[in-house]
């Protein structure tokens, strides 16, 4: 068990850095110092050094891994290189859960990679469940300025008592704020981190239009500089020295003027969906959600089924069943 009182001094430090400055130069972790394989048996190769990890998806089976230890809130990170060419129906994920612990109400904060036809992009979504709110979902998605398959990108989750950030090396590309309405569908309880590789053919490309292809195989993904800071959690008692420290209530959580310009700028060119702005799935938007007409406008423009309402046809399914997650997370 990582000592509790490092980890919450650790992030206090953090905290400040994810709000205020680069997010390049944090203290990392081994491979082994932080995490332990779950699943894929020798699709899991740690490199030399330590510091990194191959996953790979082939026709026998995905692979992934946890963390050693349960945290409550914290600043989560990995650089991550994704696969190249034709990648169809391969998800690649990074994300927290406790779905071991709470098999019906668990929390979840995810980063989900999802492969394309060659040609075209990887799109990421981003999505948040507690208290086993998986019937709701609250998914955006988004392209990138970048190919996520030519060099590695930090991927980040901040995560307080009020507030969940994704980022996307120094750039906040989603906020969520916890709200009264919201209750438990908030994510509150410890969670594991996981990053994996999995077959998502039912539903990841085109809603399951296009397949993974295993004449493309093998899928790898690459996963370095590991950061763990968070309060951790013994499993037991599922208890930490953070929850009773009142400094920590007094963290700097909040985006400064800088990065929400960078964040708007990110939401403006490059989200493709947002669960507040589908009136398919809501005639009204969730209590939670802060409509931004201007994102309105350009969704509504990019998809105007889905955004503008119309009957026409049936809307986009942009959720999918917990389940395949669920089912690798024992394996």
């Amino acid at each position: 068990m990582v000592n509790i009182y490092v980890n919450f001094f650790l992030i206090c430090s953090v905290f400040v850095l994810a709000t205020g400055s680069s997010l390049r130069n944090l203290p990392t972790v081994s491979f082994e110092e932080g995490y332990a394989q779950i699943f894929g048996d020798d699709n899991l190769v740690i490199l030399r050094d330590g510091k990194s990890a191959h996953l790979t998806l082939n026709e026998r089976t995905g692979s992934g891994f946890v963390s050693h230890d349960l945290y409550n809130h914290g600043f989560f990170s990995a650089s991550i290189k994704l696969p190249a060419d034709y990648t169809a129906g391969v998800v690649v994920a990074f994300y927290m859960s406790n779905g071991d612990i709470f098999e019906k109400n668990h929390d979840e904060i995810d980063f989900e990679f999802l492969g394309n036809i060659r040609g075209k992009e990887w799109r990421i979504q981003t999505n948040v469940y507690g208290n086993g709110s998986t019937g709701a979902g609250r998914e955006e998605r988004y392209g990138l300025w970048f190919d996520p398959s030519e060099d590695f990108h930090q991927y980040s989750i901040l995560w307080s008592d009020d507030k969940i950030i994704f980022y996307i090396d120094d750039v906040p590309i989603r906020e969520v704020k916890k709200t009264e309405a919201m209750g438990g569908d908030f994510p509150s309880k410890p969670m594991s981190l996981y990053g994996t590789i999995w077959d998502g053919s039912n539903w990841a490309t085109n809603g399951g239009k296009y397949k993974v292809n295993y004449k493309y195989s093998p899928f790898i993904v690459e996963f370095s500089n590991f950061v763990l800071h968070g309060c951790a959690v013994d499993p037991i008692e599922m208890s930490s020295t953070c929850d009773i420290v009142p400094k920590l209530k007094s963290v700097p959580t909040g985006i400064t003027n800088e990065s929400r310009t960078k964040m708007q700028n990110f939401r403006k060119k490059h989200m493709q969906y947002s669960y507040c702005y589908d009136k398919m799935r809501y005639k009204v938007p969730p209590s939670e959600c802060v409509i931004d007409p201007r994102e309105a406008e350009r969704l509504r423009g990019f998809d105007p089924v889905t955004f503008g309402g119309s009957h026409g046809r049936h809307g986009k399914r942009h959720h999918k069943s917990r389940s395949n997650k669920d089912v690798i997370n024992y394996v």
